[in-house]
């Protein structure tokens, strides 16, 4: 940890802010007005690969071979980074705002060896200290770390932020700042809600729950981050016409910091499960038991899990996994089938989640019967719900998960600006 006074500012810009060398640049003035605004507060960047890089990394890969090894996927989506910190500090030195670019080895991001995706175990910051003793902007290459052994990791998708706020941590930062393509975090995906409010101020448990189940603004762990170790987090946009922090943006806050607590903050979706239907299995405990230490030992993340009595002693189990484990699930329980003693296994993949996220849910007893009466109204069945002390979450079919949104964003949202203008 930091043992420096002086405050500091840490700065994400993920890939679409870094997208070409014009946004690099606009990047550049971004800090550099950051800086001018507020001389005593030193700022270091993290940085995302430019938008689509990764991607197109991935695709060279595996049209070279069809199973690279995990090190030497770490070592080439690494690459990504490199190029974007050293563009920035470039940009930042020739208008006169002396930089220095670290890769995740350099900056000493320790990881565990879990490449693709691999866990921060520790942040020294001797080398960022060092550039900002010399008065200059450390620019660090987000997404990645490096090992005990020197082998070079990557965080997974969206592990920038989880290098930013990891950093931010480290230094003790007054703030980690995420500049993305969006003004802040909404109470819905305003792509699909014209109604959906920017929301001032999300606790850390609604942001977790809201990023886990679609809200792509944030990865969770970066707001895990933010919560244990106390970071302020906010989110900000690259091209809102605003360099002041704070200025239609989101903050992520600690529950105690909310006067009010609307009943449901936000409305997220998600249209990347598969539902896996395993039918007439016998509804001892010990056979659930197998199912899930079978799925558990190839590593599938089970989501939503119901069961239905179809006859004595015999029940339909539905459980949801991710979109790009379901061929997997499915041949795990198709071939455990006779062991089960099951009647057969089918998947849905035509499916989509809704789900409404709120700190209000708590002392609320109506939140389950406003949401199925909001999707009663729309003619909206339900699949599978599935629920926590903050979120009800309901599987529909993907046909309808747009109508189920605009409805429950119609049905809560007026409280949540009623919240904040109370606030204001």
């Amino acid at each position: 940890m930091s043992s420096r006074k002086s405050p500091v500012v840490v700065m994400k810009f993920g890939g679409t802010s870094v997208g070409d060398v014009t946004r690099v640049k606009h990047v550049a003035d971004i800090v550099m007005a950051h800086r001018r605004e507020r001389p005593d507060v030193a700022v270091v960047v993290v940085l995302s690969a430019m938008a689509g890089e990764t991607n197109k990394l991935v695709a060279l890969a595996k049209s070279c071979v069809d199973e690279p090894s995990g090190r030497e996927m770490d070592v080439l989506l690494a690459s990504g980074e490199q190029v974007t910190v050293a563009l920035l500090a470039m940009r930042l030195s020739a208008l006169g705002f002396p930089a220095k670019s670290l890769l995740g080895a350099q900056a000493k991001i320790s990881t565990s060896g879990q490449h693709t995706n691999a866990m921060i175990e520790e942040v020294e910051t001797d080398s960022i200290e060092a550039v900002l003793a010399e008065g200059g902007v450390p620019v660090i290459a987000g997404f990645q770390g490096v090992t005990e052994g020197g082998d070079i990791t990557t965080l997974g998708r969206g592990g920038s932020d989880i290098t930013a706020v990891a950093v931010a941590a480290a230094l003790r930062a007054e703030a980690c700042l995420i500049y993305t393509d969006v003004r802040g975090v909404y109470s819905a995906d305003p792509r699909i809600c014209r109604g959906a409010r920017l929301l001032d101020r999300v606790a850390h448990e609604e942001m977790l729950e809201m990023a886990s189940l679609g809200a792509k603004v944030l990865h969770t762990r970066s707001v895990f981050f933010a919560m244990r170790y106390g970071v302020p987090l906010a989110v900000l946009s690259t091209f809102g016409g605003s360099f002041v922090p704070g200025v239609n943006g989101t903050w992520i806050v600690n529950e105690d910091e909310l006067m009010e607590k609307p009943v449901v903050t936000g409305v997220t979706h998600r249209l990347d499960e598969a539902r896996l239907m395993i039918q007439s299995m016998p509804s001892d405990i010990s056979t659930m038991a197998r199912l899930f230490s079978l799925l558990g030992e190839r590593d599938i993340l089970v989501d939503m899990i119901s069961q239905e009595t179809v006859s004595p002693g015999l029940v339909n189990v539905s459980l949801t996994v991710a979109d790009d484990q379901s061929s997997v699930a499915l041949d795990i329980a198709r071939s455990s089938v006779p062991e089960l003693g099951a009647g057969g296994v089918s998947v849905e993949r035509n499916i989509a989640k809704v789900s409404v996220v709120g700190l209000g849910m708590r002392r609320h007893t109506d939140v389950a019967g406003r949401t199925f009466r909001a999707l009663e109204k729309h003619g909206i069945d339900l699949q599978m719900v599935n629920t926590s002390e903050i979120k009800i979450s309901v599987l529909v079919a993907r046909k309808h998960c747009e109508a189920a949104v605009r409805a429950l964003n119609d049905e809560f949202a007026p409280e949540v600006s009623e919240c904040f203008d109370a606030l204001a």
